[in-house]
């Protein structure tokens, strides 16, 4: 059901407005995912209209525009992506695990996205694998799924790392499964101060090689002695890594991972209003506890675009990534040597089905089939109503 109020709706209305105001701003991608967002399931994409066979109600379905920034299009993705991962499911406990970038290194990431997202997911992933390797911690290859997310609940700039990691891995001579402990994976503070490090190793050798862009404010720091006076504090300070308790099963993991793998910066049933004012959306203030955590604020049009645009994504940037056991070069391999340790059966071949499966949500009315009996083109409209092509079924007695 569609809901109320949608992104779509605030970009149709704000957007041209914020298009020419913005004008030479903005990049082309950006307005390729604003496009896209306003279009997704009108008309201007196409369509086709869809029959019951056993009642003959009707129905237009409008194409989606499948862009991975779009509110509406991530369901459909996520639950492929999940089918797909849950054969990589062992049976074992899993933990989540949270890699954060501090404030003064995220104002720079915002202008060098691509580079240092990739850093982020180079280091965060770097540091896992390294201290769980490490004979005095775990001793163990592990596995690792990584989501990459660039938003704080109020749509700000807050790039972090989500990662699920199996309780255990794989000894390095391959011969035994080795379990962490049931509450414990790794020590957070040995693994903030080694992402640090790895980070502003690779940082710097950025900088160094002048392959780091700064703009506005931001000018001063391509001179080296500015850039490491600003890093300075960062440098002392703990980089906070943050391990959740480990979930209760394989099925907990699946309803996580659908619900963080394929997140947009703003989901459409976190929008209140949209009028005069402004944007009204909910969010969560995580420096309160309780029902006082959950608040609701009011953005200006123009200041809700602008936010939403922070968290487009440089083209062809991949933000869902595995490592470790987990990579996909050797993954199969990996997940069957670990379940001949664990003593548990090989994951079954799924068999292919014998007949295709319905694409189409059922009839609303009867419950019965729905199939396409007409297609439209992009901008197109079907026609009204549809010719009665479809025989409508006899009750059996």
């Amino acid at each position: 059901m569609r809901p109320d109020l949608e992104v779509a709706d605030i970009f149709r209305s704000a957007g041209p407005t914020y298009r020419a105001a913005h004008a030479g701003h903005l990049s082309l991608h950006q307005l390729k995912v604003m496009s896209a967002i306003e279009n997704c399931r009108t008309a201007a994409l196409g369509g086709h209209v869809e029959a019951c066979e056993d009642c003959g109600h009707w129905r237009i379905a409008f194409n989606s525009c499948r862009n991975r920034h779009c509110p509406k299009c991530q369901g459909a993705a996520a639950r492929t992506w999940l089918a797909e991962r849950e054969a990589d499911l062992l049976p074992v406990g899993y933990f989540h695990v949270v890699f954060t970038l501090p404030a003064e290194i995220a104002d720079i990431a915002w202008q060098n996205k691509a580079l240092l997202y990739d850093l982020l997911f180079k280091a965060a992933s770097e540091t896992m694998l390294t201290i769980a390797a490490d004979p005095r911690h775990l001793g163990a290859r592990i596995g690792i799924t990584a989501v990459l997310h660039t938003w704080g609940s109020a749509m700000t700039h807050h790039p972090h790392v989500h990662m699920i990691v199996p309780g255990g891995g794989i000894a390095p001579d391959g011969s035994r499964w080795i379990s962490s402990r049931p509450a414990f994976l790794l020590p957070v503070r040995v693994l903030g101060k080694l992402f640090r490090r790895l980070f502003f190793t690779r940082l710097n050798a950025l900088h160094d090689a002048g392959r780091l862009a700064f703009f506005g404010t931001m000018t001063g720091l391509a001179d080296r002695r500015t850039f490491l006076r600003h890093l300075a504090p960062v440098r002392k300070k703990r980089w906070v890594v943050y391990a959740k308790p480990p979930f209760a099963g394989p099925e907990a993991v699946l309803a996580y991972l659908s619900r963080y793998t394929h997140r947009v910066a703003i989901s459409n049933r976190r929008l209140v209003a949209f009028d005069e004012n402004g944007v009204t959306l909910r969010y969560k203030d995580y420096r309160r506890d309780g029902a006082e955590r959950h608040r609701i604020m009011t953005l200006i049009a123009d200041e809700f675009i602008r936010r939403f645009l922070l968290h487009v994504l440089p083209r062809g940037f991949h933000r869902i990534r595995h490592y470790g056991l987990l990579a996909s070069a050797s993954r199969r391999d990996n997940l069957a040597l670990a379940r001949r340790l664990l003593a548990v059966p090989s994951e079954p071949e799924a068999p292919m089905p014998e007949t295709p499966l319905d694409t189409c949500p059922p009839c609303p009315c009867c419950g019965g089939r729905m199939i396409v009996i007409e297609t439209f083109a992009r901008w197109g409209q079907p026609r009204a109503p549809p010719r009665p092509t479809l025989p409508i079924r006899e009750p059996v007695s």
